[in-house]
């Protein structure tokens, strides 16, 4: 079947072409061992912006942008680069914006100045004694069933969803449901993608019913009572606010904390510092979100710009991958050392500009709080003789079958 981009546009001459697929080249694709962020960190070496075919879900083309200083005059420019792409409302065959991601400025600020309480550092404090109950629940059930664990279906996973059931509202007992969908959602067929969505609506409209009706202490019934513009949301408006909660909290903190694991059962004496100062753990979290970021911001032009002698047109899509911003060695020394003690750690794994990631303080916590308490119940671990970590790159960098054990 033809692709939108199966053919080089006019506008773009063959010498600002790029041999690369960010959905299913052969270092993004899942196998074992792989190592996508390594691979697409060698684009630095090429030329700073080039277009590629073929290089989203639906098969569209798009110009990369390399550079960590391009990308943030990209990204921090709403104006010219839009954020509003449909993601998620087009495995509905909708179109519809996800708040506050996809809504462009200046309406975008007053989404976010009203969602921004709900996820500040304060909010965020009084969120921890469960986070780190939650963890430490989930490590105690691993160490009861011996003494090895499928780390992403066995604690990245339910960890990040169950901080998510309990910052929407929802009981713990529906977890593994959450997951599946979550799964299909991102990972799987575009069948499976449709009917997930479908799934997700129609209980996220139950949920935003129930709590108009009986509203509690929970994010739900913040947006079902909030007002914007000087009237309550609509029922629409909820919706495009939780489905964002949904995809937001679930797949990229989970795919981090992957990362975590399979770089500290692969480096034991890093694993060892970690153990012996806890202290540490804050600042290394953050050098390995800088080295295994997840996700590639994309933009769509809405005028006609020109960037290193590229002409990038109004309509085409722009991609922002963190991989090569958060190795480019203009921005750190030693770029591709992973470096546990890194200060000043100024990466972009919660990418630039007005749509940052708005839950970056409370995934930050998730992260730091899952290691230490991993870290501080479970004696040092390794990868399983014999099995071999799946990893892929592509719309979220990822991890499966990252088995570890331990004695």
């Amino acid at each position: 079947m033809a692709t939108l981009a199966s053919t080089r546009p006019a506008h773009v001459p063959e010498e600002h072409l790029g041999d690369f697929n960010l959905m299913d080249g052969p270092d993004m694709l899942p196998r074992p061992n792989g190592e996508p962020h390594a691979a697409i960190a060698r684009l630095l070496d090429g030329p700073p912006v080039f277009y590629s075919l073929n290089n989203t879900r639906n098969g569209e083309g798009a110009w990369f942008i390399i550079r960590a200083e391009d990308q943030r005059r990209v990204l921090q420019d709403g104006e010219t680069f839009s954020s509003n792409r449909n993601i998620f409302a087009s495995a509905l065959g909708e179109t519809w914006p996800l708040i506050p991601l996809e809504v462009d400025p200046p309406e975008h600020a007053k989404w976010r100045s009203l969602l921004n309480p709900l996820l500040s550092p304060r909010r965020v404090m009084n969120l921890e004694p469960f986070v780190r109950q939650r963890a430490a629940e989930l490590v105690e059930e691993i160490k009861a069933r011996g003494n090895s664990c499928e780390v992403m279906t066995e604690f990245a996973f339910p960890f990040a969803v169950s901080i998510f059931l309990q910052f929407l509202g929802i009981p713990n007992d529906r977890l593994m449901e959450f997951v599946g969908w979550a799964n299909d959602l991102l990972h799987s067929t575009p069948e499976a993608r449709t009917k997930a969505a479908r799934t997700v609506i129609a209980y996220l409209d139950e949920l935003q019913e129930l709590r108009r009706k009986e509203p509690t202490d929970d994010f739900m019934s913040f947006v079902t009572q909030a007002e914007v513009d000087g009237r309550k949301l609509t029922p629409h408006e909820v919706k495009q606010m939780s489905v964002l909660l949904f995809i937001a909290g679930l797949d990229t903190v989970a795919a981090a904390l992957g990362f975590d694991f399979l770089y500290l059962a692969r480096n034991l004496d890093d694993q060892a510092l970690l153990r012996a100062e806890p202290q540490r753990l804050t600042l290394a979290a953050e050098e390995l979100m800088r080295a295994f970021p997840t996700v590639t911001p994309v933009r769509r032009a809405t005028r006609d710009v020109e960037l290193h002698g590229r002409l990038i047109k109004a309509g085409d899509l722009v991609a922002c991958p963190s991989m090569t911003a958060n190795r480019d060695p203009a921005e750190f020394p030693n770029p591709e050392k992973i470096d546990l003690a890194r200060e000043d750690n100024r990466h972009v794994a919660f990418a630039y500009g007005p749509h940052r990631c708005l839950g970056s303080h409370l995934a930050r916590r998730e992260v730091v709080i899952g290691l230490e308490e991993f870290l501080a119940r479970v004696p040092e671990f390794r990868i399983k003789e014999g099995v071999d970590p799946m990893v892929n790159g592509g719309f979220v960098f990822g991890v499966e079958n990252l088995v570890i054990t331990w004695n």
